[in-house]
């Protein structure tokens, strides 16, 4: 659940990306295993945390969907998709907007009904888009699918079997073992006998929103779901096949304390996901009306969630988790873990993927995409994309095109994101620059954080430190050419 990443309204919550079961491993990722290093240990201090607690961009792009721009039009999105490379392979998100139930803390962009009947036509257009993209594309290689909402099991069983059939017969998909697919599972909308079905339409991977066990807070935020259930569905999932398990989780929910939190993180630690997400709840009620529901007097204190905060930190790690970046985890033999560790980890607006070269396109209301230098968003309003596509039109909204200074800090941001270090060498050579030169303004920026011990500069490389890590997208920000006061008051989630 990359939780709209709150630069603004996104699609997609964060999904499980890639992993590979030890007994598939090729013997080239079997040697790159043996080369991941001992993982850093996480380490923080209180009053600094407290000090850079400001908010802050999430970075799943660079520029940010803020930047994005209705000068960038359908032609503009059709040409990217002709000029694709055929050989380059490609990723495919599918946004799924409907929800039964009404979450309230949740910021995604979605529909509420409990009419089923609804998503017959999304269904229909969704197909139509697939179709349409297809016809724009010399590069037809499909290597990643990923289902997102919303709540795609909203859909019935008979209409995912439908989308997956045009996906197949649009895309060429090489190696079905090989293809990573996964979708976002709501155990409240789907039966566990039905995960069968999902392992035979070829989904390998699943991610399930959790975000607390406590009956009191899931009252709290209309989200009551069971441990009993959730153990159930990854059981079902672990018997049929699916190789990677990712939860959800948040703090900063009503009602939650130190206390209630450390029995929910006891009972992940049973089920044992591949990965964990934990993020911050981010109370804008201004911007996101489901919010207001949940008042301001019941959320935890600032110090109660700090320390929340500093306790999954620390537990999860105790329990054998490697922090990835940001506000993941997973287990020291996920192909993230090794990735970040042999320096070949990227981010998108799926999150951290080991793909960077894969060509991410996104069909469904509000979907994102990246191709090459170029970001791209479908319309949002769901009465829109279908009037667009019962013309045969594609339902592309704004988008933005990177100059090559986006291009540069892209490349800075994004190697701090995931690497926690910039090589100001490569840098230089990539783009021809003399980093401190053309960053000079920028340095000066993270001079305090110098001093506070989260970043240091050994002339060849700035690289963060442990206590910085936690810190990574204040860090991040000095970077960023696009950032003035009342965006980061106004449009982006607290960093802590």
């Amino acid at each position: 659940m990359e939780q709209s990443s709150l630069d603004t309204q996104l699609p997609a919550k964060q999904p499980i990306l890639e992993t590979t079961a030890s007994s598939q491993l090729s013997h080239s990722q079997k040697v790159i295993r043996k080369l991941a290093r001992k993982p850093v240990k996480l380490e923080w201090d209180e009053s600094l945390l407290q000090k850079y607690d400001i908010s802050g961009p999430r970075y799943t792009s660079y520029p940010t969907a803020l930047e994005f721009s209705e000068v960038y039009q359908r032609d503009d999105y059709i040409t990217c998709l002709e000029g694709i490379d055929p050989q380059k392979s490609l990723s495919l998100y599918i946004h799924v907007p409907f929800c039964q139930n009404i979450c309230y803390y949740c910021a995604c962009n979605k529909i509420i009904t409990k009419n089923r009947d609804k998503s017959e036509r999304y269904v229909e257009n969704l197909i139509k888009e697939i179709k349409l993209v297809a016809q724009h594309l010399k590069a037809k290689t499909l290597r990643q699918i990923h289902w997102g909402g919303g709540t795609p099991t909203y859909l019935t069983l008979q209409e995912i079997t439908r989308i997956m059939e045009t996906i197949r017969n649009c895309f060429d998909i090489p190696d079905e073992d090989s293809t990573e697919i996964s979708i976002e599972v709501d155990p409240r909308a789907l039966k566990v006998q039905d995960v069968a079905k999902l392992a035979s339409l070829g989904f390998n991977r699943m991610s399930i929103g959790v975000q607390d066990f406590d009956l009191k807070v899931q009252r709290a935020i209309n989200r009551v779901q069971s441990f009993e259930m959730t153990q159930d569905m990854i059981l079902e999932a672990r018997k049929h096949g699916f190789q990677s398990i990712n939860v959800d989780l948040i703090y900063g929910l009503p009602h939650q304390s130190l206390a209630t939190f450390k029995s929910t993180l006891e009972l992940i630690a049973r089920i044992s996901p591949d990965r964990i997400s934990v993020f911050n709840y981010a109370h804008l009620p201004h911007r996101f009306k489901p919010q207001r529901r949940i008042s301001d007097h019941d959320l935890p204190s600032a110090v109660e969630k700090l320390k929340i905060f500093e306790f999954i930190m620390e537990r999860l790690q105790q329990v054998g988790f490697v922090y990835i970046g940001m506000d993941h985890f997973a287990k020291p033999d996920d192909e993230l873990a090794i990735a970040q560790e042999n320096q070949v980890l990227h981010r998108n607006f799926q999150g951290y993927t080991t793909h960077e070269e894969y060509e991410l396109i996104g069909v469904g209301v509000s979907s994102i995409g990246s191709l090459g230098a170029q970001y791209h968003q479908n319309v949002r309003d769901v009465e829109s994309y279908y009037e667009l596509l019962e013309q045969d039109l594609l339902p592309t909204w704004r988008g933005v095109g990177m100059t090559m200074e986006d291009k540069l800090r892209k490349a800075v941001i994004f190697s701090l994101i995931c690497h926690f270090e910039i090589d100001k060498n490569t840098i230089n050579a990539q783009f021809d620059i003399v980093f401190d030169d053309h960053f000079a303004k920028e340095l000066e920026l993270l001079a305090p954080m110098i001093t506070d011990g989260l970043v240091y500069d050994t002339g060849g490389f700035l690289r963060v430190t442990s206590r910085g890590r936690l810190l990574i997208r204040n860090i991040c920000m000095a970077f960023d050419a696009y950032l003035n006061e009342m965006q980061v008051i106004k449009r982006f989630s607290k960093v802590i």
